[in-house]
């Protein structure tokens, strides 16, 4: 299997099982971690485009997982992420994976958002190098293995 229908596949996987989970994650460290996690891999290149921004937060209005919040608090909450990616992308850095970093205590939660982020990069078929380590340091920050998603 290619590396690309492996992703896919491995993307369908983990939305089921994060449709299962959904109702137990309503809550604003949730909200907040998976929006600073999708403005991370937006930002994974060191700039967001208002293209990618746009093809991002379509992303996160279309998701199962995440249509448990309202939409105007995912939207905000995304642009508040990327706003600080932008202006200064070291500093936005540093907060957004600090925001991922309050869900350390709750392992169900952050591996929800780590799959989010996998979900968001996998999404235009190109999951690359800048989106993993994106991601990889976002499992650092929850102490999670980032080889339990093959990062």
């Amino acid at each position: 299997m290619s590396f690309w229908n492996q992703l896919k596949s491995k993307t369908q996987e983990m939305n089921s099982s994060l449709k299962t989970k959904a109702g137990q994650f309503k809550n604003k460290e949730f909200a907040a971690g998976s929006m600073a996690m999708c403005a991370l891999i937006a930002a994974a290149d060191g700039s967001i485009d208002p293209q990618e921004r746009q093809k991002t937060a379509a992303l996160i209005m279309s998701n199962d997982v995440l249509s448990i919040f309202p939409p105007a608090e995912l939207q905000q909450k995304f642009d508040f992420y990327c706003s600080k990616l932008a202006s200064d992308y070291d500093f936005g850095k540093v907060e957004a994976i600090a925001t991922i970093g309050k869900l350390k205590s709750k392992a169900d939660q952050a591996r929800a958002v780590i799959q989010i982020g996998i979900i968001i990069g996998g999404a235009d078929g190109n999951f690359d190098e800048h989106e993993r380590r994106a991601v990889k340091e976002a499992c650092f920050a929850v102490n999670i293995n980032p080889a339990e998603f093959d990062l």
